[in-house]
Parts: structure tokens; sequence; C-alpha cells
């Protein structure tokens, strides 16, 4: 055997492991080590109703509320967990009832909620988000709209257990 067919089969194995490696990380989920836990923002907790209701949809919808959940320190995203949504829509102010709803996280720590379009309201146009569930320390935000016409927003938790 030449040492050109030894070469040859060396490059071969070394690619497919390279290869399998590559797609490996490809497939597992994402791991984020040494996360720190998101911070309350100031004036999240805003007209905040304790034990909103878990909704399918608040109002006539329109405007999509999505985001993350994950554990603080190791990144791994928490299924199952009550994110309470509400602001000041087309359809009511924050400190309307009809303008408050929770949603669960699916299983890889996501959740979705469909509500009125946000307006402005004393400012810029903003929403409101807690996590309340229990299990972790709560946490209040209020993202703000780039502007009033964006039909959606994305806000991410990172949790510390309690």
């Amino acid at each position: 055997m030449s040492d050109i067919d030894i070469e040859r089969r060396a490059l071969l194995a070394a690619s497919g492991a390279f290869a399998l490696v590559g797609y490996a990380g490809l497939a597992m989920p994402i791991r984020a080590a040494g996360l720190a836990a998101t911070p309350s923002m100031r004036g999240g907790a805003n007209n905040y109703v304790p034990g909103a209701q878990i909704v399918e949809r608040i109002g006539g919808g329109g405007f999509w509320m999505s985001g993350t959940v994950r554990r603080a320190g190791d990144g791994v995203p928490l299924p199952g967990q009550r994110i309470q949504i509400w602001a000041h829509t087309t359809e009511g102010s924050e400190r309307d009832l009809r303008s408050h709803g929770a949603t669960l996280t699916d299983a890889n720590g996501a959740f979705r909620l469909e509500m009125p379009q946000i307006v402005p309201a004393l400012g810029q146009a903003h929403a409101h988000l807690a996590y309340d569930s229990g299990e972790y320390d709560t946490v209040f935000l209020r993202p703000l709209l780039p502007s009033p016409e964006v039909t959606s927003l994305e806000a991410h938790f990172i949790l510390q257990r309690v």
C-alpha cells in the first residue's frame, strides 16, 4: 500500500469525523453556560394583576408577543412556565382586565400570544410581561416598541431559582 493511499484514507476519516461532530453540534440544542438572570425592569410591574387568566388570545389580536424562558447558569429552556402579558392597546388600557392575559411556555421554553395592536400611552408604545409562576424569582419586563406600527415584539427571560 502506498503512502498516498494511507494519507487519503486518513484525510477521508478525519473529514467524516469532522462532519459528524459538526452535524451533532447543529442537531443538539445550544446550552449557554454562565447566563446571568434577567433583572426586573423599572416600571415593569405597573398595572400588574396577579393571577391573570391563561388565554388563547387577548382581545381581537393582530399583534404578536413572543419570547423564550431559560434557566440562569446553564440556559436550559424551561417548559410549562407562566408568562403574563398586558399593554395599552387599540382595545383597552393597561388597567383594563381585558388587556391582561397569560400563556405557558412550550417544550422548548418558547411562548407566543396574540393580542390587539399596542399603542403609545404616556410616551412610547410598550408591553409589560411578567414571569410569576413561583419556582423562580418573579421578573417584570417593559420592552419598548421601536415604532407604533410594529406588529410583533420579543422578550426573553433568564430565570434564577427562588
